[in-house]
């Protein structure tokens, strides 16, 4: 099914919020997959970033769901869903070293119909055909410190520049950097290309790319000052974590260590952050 990324991806991605009881909420951002179960049957899958999902201690947290009106306006229609069960223990699926998760929710028609298939999430052999690079442009939507587009509660769109080399593959660097401010609340948040201008894919096909390239995770802040640079933790962590919603024993990337450079210090941005 061919899809208008940059529009929507913009239906599929919502707030997640929960009161924490005296006054504060926690916010986050995540966003509709289409992941049928292993029979065929159609499956809406909420993928977040983990920390999103554990930092709400309560039982239910709330989905910003988003209803057209006959006349062309928008209604704010948050509903509940559950992420523990009663006895307190996780509902989600999670990947056992990135900070990705996913749970499966039975959301209205209209937005399970905006769900965004599978196929879109990028893997190694994406970033390798489109030679993504350093100083690439991508969009991210979400929703900084709670705060929405507009009174019907789509998420704001920022973009930034891929700002770490290499960007894959995966297994060795499994984030990259992406150079936009980040706040609290854009957690969870896709981050995705779609360039009508951009150069060919290597395979000689002539397709634009339209994928999702991952999710927002973290932000750098070193000695306690904000960079204004996120990280971006690769889809393929996201392939990888629906799959463990059916099988929990799926396979998952074995990462390659990384040679330390004589002489100096190669910190990750990693060693550098905190959760956004």
């Amino acid at each position: 099914m061919a899809i208008d990324l940059a529009v929507d991806l913009m239906h599929a991605t919502v707030q997640l919020e929960q009161p924490l009881g005296d006054g504060t909420r926690t916010v986050g951002t995540g966003f509709l997959i289409s992941d049928p179960t292993p029979d065929g049957r159609p499956r809406t899958v909420l993928i977040t970033a983990k920390h999103v999902l554990a930092g709400m201690p309560g039982k239910t947290a709330t989905i910003g769901y988003r209803i057209e009106n006959p006349d062309g306006s928008w209604s704010y229609s948050p509903q509940p869903v559950q992420i523990r069960d009663g006895a307190g223990h996780e509902l989600w699926t999670q990947h056992p070293s990135r900070d990705v998760a996913a749970i499966v929710i039975s959301a209205p028609a209209d937005f399970a119909k905006a769900a965004i298939p599978q196929d879109y999430l990028a893997s190694d052999d994406t970033f390798a055909n489109y030679k993504v690079r350093a100083g690439d442009e991508m969009m991210a939507l979400g929703f900084p410190r709670g705060l929405a587009a507009n009174q019907a509660g789509f998420p704001i769109l920022r973009s930034g520049r891929v700002a770490s080399y290499p960007v894959a593959p995966a297994k060795i660097f499994p984030t990259f950097l992406l150079d936009f401010s980040v706040f609290p609340g854009n957690s969870g948040g896709p981050v995705y290309m779609t360039d009508q201008d951009r150069r060919a894919s290597a395979d000689g096909g002539g397709k634009e790319p339209e994928f999702i390239a991952g999710l927002l995770t973290q932000q750098v802040e070193l000695n306690h000052e904000r960079l204004e640079i996120g990280i971006v933790t690769h889809a393929k962590f996201i392939r990888e974590t629906l799959a463990r919603v059916d099988d929990p024993r799926a396979p998952v990337t074995v990462f390659v260590q990384e040679v330390p450079v004589t002489g100096a210090k190669a910190a990750s941005a990693e060693e550098a952050v905190r959760p956004d």
